[in-house]
């Protein structure tokens, strides 16, 4: 993988990157948050380790800036902020993962493979098109009834699993997996949060809310909206 690790610590920095590349991947690094800011958003990787308390500009700030300029690379939060608060705060903006310091470096590297598992976000169909709602995964735009809806990143990916899966019921599990990459309960409201989000969006002005919820399992995507 092409792997940018962006972390102001020398020692750390120096550990990760050494271990990546003894494994073969290609790293690149950052030293501080301008750098780290700038590589996300001008360069193609396969995943991102960024560190929440760089200098110039911290990794929060970072981590919602590419994801509002539609940057979808995998990013695991590095940080010795351990929290729950915290935790929740990093996954709300848009981390993929988030490790706590001091970190076991195979522990590491079996995040990062997990990350790299992920599906593609761009499959065969380049957009999708139900009632008066149209999704368009290379334009990363949501348009219904032609009016465009702005929609945040992971707003934006719920919205396309749900579609994707129009007429079936998506359980909580499967979109905490397959929108968070989470293959465990990270026991808060996060699905229930963005689902509100995503619903107060795409229903403002329109009288029919297509998103509905099937009590005790998850959603399912009205087809006939």
């Amino acid at each position: 993988m092409k792997v940018l690790v962006a972390e102001d610590d020398a020692e750390t920095r120096d550990y990760v990157e050494r271990g990546l590349r003894e494994l073969g991947h290609a790293v690149t690094d950052a030293h501080d948050g301008r750098d780290a800011l700038f590589l996300a958003t001008s360069e193609a990787f396969d995943a991102i380790i960024l560190d929440r308390m760089l200098p110039g500009i911290d990794g929060m700030t970072i981590l919602r800036t590419i994801r509002g300029a539609g940057v979808t690379t995998p990013v695991m939060m590095l940080t010795a902020l351990a929290r729950v608060e915290d935790r929740v705060e990093g996954l709300e903006a848009g981390a993929d993962d988030y490790l706590v310091k001091p970190f076991a470096f195979t522990e590491l590297t079996a995040r990062l493979n997990a990350l790299s598992r992920r599906p593609a976000a761009v499959a065969a169909e380049t957009s999708l098109r139900i009632g008066d709602i149209e999704l368009n995964r290379l334009k990363r735009e949501v348009r219904r009834s032609g009016q465009r809806i702005e929609l945040q990143p992971r707003e934006f990916q719920l919205l396309e699993e749900l579609m994707v899966n129009a007429g079936r019921v998506v359980t909580r599990t499967m979109l905490l997996e397959r929108v968070w990459d989470f293959h465990f309960d990270p026991k808060t409201n996060i699905v229930e949060t963005h689902v509100s989000r995503l619903r107060t969006k795409l229903n403002a002005g329109f009288g029919h809310d297509p998103i509905q919820t099937v009590r005790g399992s998850g959603y399912l995507f009205d087809a006939d909206v």
